[in-house]
């Protein structure tokens, strides 16, 4: 959503946010602004765009004191430009925040009332003028900040500094993640440790409603109610393989946080692939893929892309059945297999007998050197990093992602699409990291809504388009999880079998982005409606009608058709993590399963 850098050292602290702030772009670059020490003052510098506007406005600034904030910008509350750029400033107050205010309404009412002039249209910008408020009470940074805290609902993650402490500043968050680097000399507080990792390995996570007070060399935790805890650093050896938990309860939920980062690389790479690339499909007349659990559904989706975009016959085959029906491969047959481990026996089998056909092999995997990897005659990676969870969550998503990124290549290279449709797709692909990670903003939402779907005797998943592979695999995380009964349909096929199932004890979960089959999946879910079923809805935007008839309904950014089954399935990964989690489930290692199935 946003990126947070601030810093305390001896340092040039210009360098040190910049730097950090580089790392941190992948989650928004709406706009970016600094505010840093000098002379007495934070002097703020902000510019709208990437980041690279604001290193421009940077080169010919210097800065004599050695404290600072940065921040990089996706745009919830208020359009991207430099007045909503952060940081805010009131009277002395410098602040950045990441995430959403949910209650900024009542909030700036309040402060209009007392006469506050708003520079900006962001609820950040209201959290400054709180503090400010408090400030002219009680004199001291801290107590204003624990005054305000229990004042704010929402998703947040927020850094304040004021000029009237050059060696002080104070952060806090609930929802969006905030860590502590600790260094000899210097301090540093990061949405994200790769940006302060080429600095120290000692990394503290904040919790919840945790506040950090950093004066000087010293460094205190506090909780909401101003009692001091104790904190443990973590040392983080980092590498794209890390596996410590990163101050997460399961590594499940560290993965489906680390999702934007990932979808980010593995775009990144994709995109970077030689131009020479597609030049390896020209006698292609098919595409077959084959894969299995989650990977299948991505496999599902990635039917969607290659006949829509590249319009390419494209066919799905479940790894375990495809080479026991027979299959028609031939040699001018593109085979795509996709595993995480690379090593899938079922997986494995299937692209060996596309092989022995003469198709064209391409897999994609998240481990270099595995098998499938070794096996084929074209590559492709995940690049999503380890994946410790059994349940699939960060390695599906680079999938579509990849998915996404090859078909439109190939739409492009064979003349299927335009140059213009391409520009616009691969903006949505680089805008995703930013839309996921306002969507996981919301995690509060279903560890809150956790207890009710406690009550239900079964999930019905439903979807049209590209939303139906997408209900598929959310009934799946819910199975794997939760062990509870769940199924994944097509929207329209729910009269035909599945409606005998809708009572008051089962949860009707409708995927339908606004799109061309959004009134037609409204109204499959009002014949749920009618026969008592409870609905849980996700769409784009504010859909008033939706809502009314939704028990819990939840707004998606609003994206291209081909990046909303991205955006979809992360509030179904969430969903099914937190009500396991509430059922006492161990979530990184659901009953029966295995992370890597190497047998048939």
């Amino acid at each position: 959503m946003c990126g947070i850098v601030g810093y305390l050292g001896p340092q040039n602290p210009k360098d040190i946010i910049l730097q950090g702030l580089k790392k941190l772009e992948y989650r928004g670059y709406d706009s970016a602004g600094v505010a840093i020490l000098d002379h007495g003052i934070f002097k703020r510098v902000r510019a709208e765009g990437k980041l690279v506007n604001l290193e421009k406005k940077l080169v010919d600034e210097k800065f004599e004191g050695h404290l600072g904030i940065g921040h990089t910008r996706w745009a919830t509350h208020g359009v991207p430009s430099e007045r909503n750029a952060h940081p805010h400033q009131v009277d002395g107050i410098s602040l950045v925040h990441n995430g959403i205010i949910e209650n900024y309404l009542e909030i700036r009412e309040d402060l209009l009332k007392m006469g506050a002039l708003l520079t900006s249209e962001t609820d950040s910008e209201l959290v400054a003028h709180l503090v400010a408020l408090e400030i002219k009470k009680t004199k001291d940074l801290f107590l204003a900040v624990k005054s305000i805290l229990l004042r704010l609902r929402g998703a947040f993650s927020i850094v304040v500094i004021w000029d009237q402490k050059p060696k002080e500043m104070i952060a806090f968050k609930d929802g969006p993640p905030l860590i502590v680097g600790l260094g000899p000399e210097e301090t540093f507080i990061v949405s994200d440790v790769q940006a302060a990792i080429a600095h120290t390995s000692e990394f503290v996570y904040l919790e919840d409603r945790e506040v950090v007070w950093i004066q000087n060399k010293e460094v205190r935790f506090f909780d909401d109610q101003g009692n001091e805890v104790k904190k443990a650093p973590v040392h983080v050896a980092w590498s794209e393989d890390q596996m410590d938990k990163m101050g997460f309860p399961h590594y499940m939920l560290k993965e489906i946080y680390e999702q934007p980062r990932a979808i980010a690389h593995a775009i990144k790479e994709t995109f970077q692939i030689p131009a020479d690339f597609e030049s390896q499909f020209d006698q292609v007349q098919k595409i077959t893929i084959v894969a299995c659990g989650t990977s299948y559904y991505a496999a599902l989706m990635g039917k969607y892309y290659f006949e829509k975009l590249a319009r390419i016959p494209c066919e799905v085959d479940v790894a375990s059945e495809f080479r026991y029906r027979n299959p028609l491969i031939k040699k001018n047959d593109l085979v795509i297999a996709i595993s995480q481990s690379g090593e899938t026996a079922d997986t494995l089998s299937a692209a060996r007998l596309g092989k022995s056909k003469g198709a064209l092999l391409l897999s994609i995997c998240n481990v270099k050197n595995s098998s499938l990897d070794r096996e084929s005659h074209i590559q492709m990676y995940m690049n999503s990093g380890i994946e410790v969870g059994v349940a699939s969550t960060k390695a599906f998503t680079c999938s579509l992602a990849l998915l996404n990124v090859l078909a439109l290549r190939l739409g492009l290279y064979r003349n299927q699409i335009q140059k213009p449709e391409f520009k616009e797709q691969e903006e949505a692909l680089k805008a995703l990291p930013s839309q996921v990670e306002a969507i996981l903003s919301y995690d509060k939402y279903f560890l809150e809504a956790s207890d009710a779907f406690k009550e239900f005797k079964g999930f019905l998943y439903m979807g049209r388009g590209v939303s139906y592979p997408i209900a598929m695999e959310g009934a799946l995380k819910m199975k794997e999880l939760a062990y509870l009964h769940a199924e994944g349909y097509p929207a329209g096929e729910m009269k035909h079998g599945p409606l005998a199932l809708v009572d008051a004890n089962i949860a009707v979960v409708m995927i339908l982005p606004l799109d061309e089959h959004f009134e037609k999946s409204l109204s499959n879910l009002e014949e749920a409606k009618a026969r008592g079923g409870k609905i849980i809805s996700l769409s784009t935007g504010h859909q008033p009608k939706l809502k009314k008839i939704s028990d819990r309904y939840l707004s998606l950014p609003k994206a291209h058709w081909s990046t909303n089954p991205i955006l979809s399935v992360i509030p179904l990964q969430l969903m099914a993590y937190h009500l396991a989690d509430s059922l006492g489930h161990d979530v990184d290692q659901p009953r029966n399963l295995a992370k890597s199935v190497t047998v048939e």
